[in-house]
């Protein structure tokens, strides 16, 4: 799996996920998904070695984002936007994207978390917590992407369970097979205090 910073950068193979800091401020939904399918077809347009007008977006019923041309592409993509930040993620399976602020001082929202997460967030000196329940948040929010539900699934069905070395698993009752990925945090760029997760369902 690649983490890449700039639209213009091609992955030697996916998964990967770009992590691109634009410099803007959307003010509203519609801005935010513009920049993000702007962002993306560029993104697109290089991995493929395709102009961008030959690249185009659209979304499933439920709302998960697909490569509308080229056709047969065999890539499955995902997206997020915070702050000015926008993530694409590529793989050639059920992938999942999120980037989420990290807000020091700021109260975790313990009822939507796991029980098992819950008590471990807890554990944890009060400065550390902001950092983990973003990186916790983040995850959450790239699986129920990749399964195409998005929160349709309760949040705190399921368990994410971090690692010393960036990585997590998904552990979920109630899906057979394995969820792996990736947190990062992002303390450059001038987007100090993001957390960002990939996650691809194998």
């Amino acid at each position: 799996m690649f983490w890449l910073s700039s639209a213009d950068e091609t992955a030697p193979a996916l998964p990967a996920a770009w992590l691109i800091g634009t410099g803007e401020q959307p003010r509203n939904l519609p801005e935010r998904s513009l920049l993000r399918q702007a962002v993306a077809r560029r993104v697109l347009a290089r991995q493929l070695g395709l102009p961008e007008h030959a690249v185009a977006l659209a979304h499933e019923p439920a709302g998960r984002p697909l490569i509308a041309a080229p056709r047969g592409a065999g890539i499955w993509l995902s997206l997020a936007t915070r702050a000015g930040l926008v993530a694409v993620g590529l793989a050639h399976g059920p992938v999942g994207v999120d980037v989420e602020q990290i807000v020091p001082g700021g109260e975790a929202a313990l009822d939507l978390l796991h029980p098992q997460e819950r008590r471990m967030l807890q554990s944890l000196p009060h400065a550390a917590r902001p950092v983990r329940f973003a990186q916790l948040w983040s995850a959450k929010e790239a699986y129920v992407k990749a399964l195409g539900t998005g929160f349709a699934r309760a949040p705190e069905s399921f368990r994410i369970v971090l690692d010393d070395a960036g990585g997590f698993t998904v552990r979920d009752p109630g899906r057979d097979g394995t969820a792996t990925g990736q947190s990062r945090i992002i303390e450059n760029g001038g987007h100090e205090g993001m957390a960002a997760a990939f996650v691809v369902i194998g």
